[in-house]
């Protein structure tokens, strides 16, 4: 640590940051002291103003549209990260799409989606900032944002569930592969989190009881829940932590089911 704050003088690309738990993430990290690399799919000007609420911490941000799933759209944004901003020390995975549809029903197109962005990406973008970390040979920081439902099922969602069951045992391998060069991969598993892609249930007010009740805290968790463990997953503070996933659920993974 640097300068006072636990991420100061680091350097950080979030993928998927224009809305929702990303969002949450890459402005944590720029309150903590970050640089932040804002990447987005579809939604620029959204994350245009993720990269201005970063810069009124004092923080540099920038922002680079790609595809996580295309390889060459990820290579572009960590060579934009490490020429614009200095290099890399933290990757956040955080991209992500889920398609539901009866297993049955379920089509190939859903299913090369959900894995290509889901799972596809994450190893895509592990590697080229890992191969940057080793690079640079000061160590770093691979954060996967996960799902509680890599170990929960959730019928209707087969290819969702499929890859977060990958990215479980994805990141438990990087751990041991890249532990050597001093990078660390850690999982951070959401349970239900207010988002816009969750916004007919926030809309509905008996679908958002019903789910406060499955919930032993019994709220709805927020973005900003997500952003602070990763942030501190990020920092000095962490460092003895590798292979394993947070999970960040209000105890959701283990509700006592009713009789």
């Amino acid at each position: 640590m640097q300068g006072g704050l636990p991420l100061q003088g680091r350097v950080a690309l979030v993928t998927g940051s224009s809305s929702g738990i990303g969002a949450a993430i890459a402005v944590e990290l720029g309150r903590q002291g970050a640089d932040v690399c804002v990447n987005y799919h579809s939604e620029k000007d959204q994350a245009e103003e993720i990269a201005s609420q970063i810069r009124a911490t004092g923080r540099r941000a920038i922002v680079v549209g790609g595809d996580v799933a295309t390889s060459s759209d990820v290579q572009a944004m960590v060579d934009a990260t490490v020429q614009q901003l200095g290099g890399l020390d933290i990757l956040v995975n955080n991209a992500g799409i889920e398609h539901s549809a009866p297993f049955l029903e379920f089509t190939e197109r859903q299913w090369d989606l959900d894995i290509g962005v889901n799972l596809k990406g994450v190893f895509l973008c592990s590697q080229a900032a890992a191969r940057q970390m080793v690079q640079q040979g000061r160590g770093g920081r691979i954060i996967n944002i996960s799902s509680v439902h890599e170990d929960l099922p959730f019928p209707g969602y087969t290819a969702y569930v499929a890859t977060k069951g990958g990215v479980r045992m994805l990141t438990r391998n990087l751990a041991l592969e890249l532990a050597p060069h001093r990078i660390n991969v850690v999982g951070v598993a959401p349970g239900a989190i207010a988002t816009p892609i969750n916004q007919a249930t926030l809309e509905d007010p008996e679908k958002i009881a019903a789910l406060n009740r499955q919930i032993p805290l019994g709220r709805i968790g927020t973005g900003d829940d997500v952003a602070q463990v990763a942030a501190f997953l990020a920092s000095d503070a962490a460092s003895y932590i590798t292979a394993t996933t947070v999970f960040v659920d209000g105890g959701l993974m283990h509700q006592a089911l009713p009789l």
